[in-house]
């Protein structure tokens, strides 16, 4: 009777240890999403989002793609060159900025988890799995109307990359430089597409990319233990499990002098500029600075 009583305090425990990494791994999963919302970077300019919902910009605003200071109840932001875009925690999406190809015109869209913003276009991942996309088209960018099972999406320069819960890759549109050459990827978490270059982080922390190889912007052959990665105009930042941070690509106005960064959670990368969140939720910034897009010292 106490062989039979031990044993079954030992299965017992072993199936609490199992609940415990397994309730780990879904908060560890939550978190990693719920990184992704704290900002995004444009071409000039730079957005957050603060724990209250409201959002701060900062940067050139010439086509409005600042006036984000009436929103409230945001989840996740995304930018690119002219315009911004925001997911409401009722799945409804808001967006400002230029919108000569109608890459704004997001208001009928409803349970959005996750949008991107690419150059003229805009992407979003319905709870469904399936993707919606809107504005400029002329390269396919938008022709993820297929898609199915999409966990995450991310927008270029003309170009549309999403991740599919089995960790395999879709890519649409314009593939000049190969940047849409992601049939082969497996076990990927995490996609970021820049101007004409993709990168990929797979779950084991190594990193693999596509694309033109402009100032060495695909050179993360030797990173690991990367667990989020952001892509610039010419740059690829990634975030390690430390909460250091690595950068290859152009460094002409400083955006990849990141060494000296640490606690960081998650990255943004714009034209020509890097800006980095911490745990206590102060953000970072290096790189050019011309439109005041790296003036965060105050969120």
């Amino acid at each position: 009777m106490k062989k039979k009583s031990n044993h079954l305090k030992t299965i017992l425990h072993k199936r609490a240890i199992a609940l415990v990494v397994l309730l780990f791994i879904v908060v560890s999963q939550t978190s990693s999403l719920a990184v992704q919302s704290h900002v995004a970077a444009g071409g000039l300019h730079t957005v957050g989002v603060r724990s209250d919902g409201t959002v701060v910009a900062v940067g050139w605003n010439e086509f409005g793609q600042l006036d984000v200071g009436s929103w409230k109840d945001i989840v996740q932001v995304a930018a690119f060159n002219l315009h911004t875009v925001g997911v409401k925690s009722d799945g409804t999406v808001v967006a400002v900025g230029h919108n000569h190809y109608g890459q704004c015109d997001v208001e009928s869209w409803t349970n959005t988890v996750q949008v991107a913003a690419g150059y003229y276009h805009t992407v979003g991942v319905k709870s469904d799995g399936r993707v919606v996309a809107v504005g400029f088209n002329e390269q396919g960018q938008l022709n993820v109307g297929s898609w199915v099972d999409i966990v995450q999406v991310s927008a270029g320069g003309h170009h549309t990359v999403g991740v599919k819960s089995d960790g395999t890759v879709v890519a649409v549109g314009r593939n000049y430089f190969g940047q849409c050459d992601v049939e082969n990827w497996t076990d990927i978490v995490q996609v970021a597409a820049g101007e004409s270059h993709t990168v990929g982080v797979k779950s084991d922390g190594t990193v693999v990319a596509v694309g033109r190889n402009f100032q060495g912007r695909l050179n993360v052959n030797n990173l690991t233990d990367i667990v989020r990665i952001a892509t610039g105009d010419s740059h690829t930042v990634g975030v390690k499990s430390n909460g250091t941070v690595v950068a290859v690509g152009h460094n002409h106005y400083g955006q990849c002098d990141v060494e000296s960064w640490t606690d960081i959670v998650q990255v943004a990368a714009g034209e020509s500029h890097t800006v980095g969140v911490k745990s206590d939720g102060t953000v970072v910034a290096v790189g050019r600075n011309y439109y005041s897009q790296c003036d965060v010292n105050s969120w």
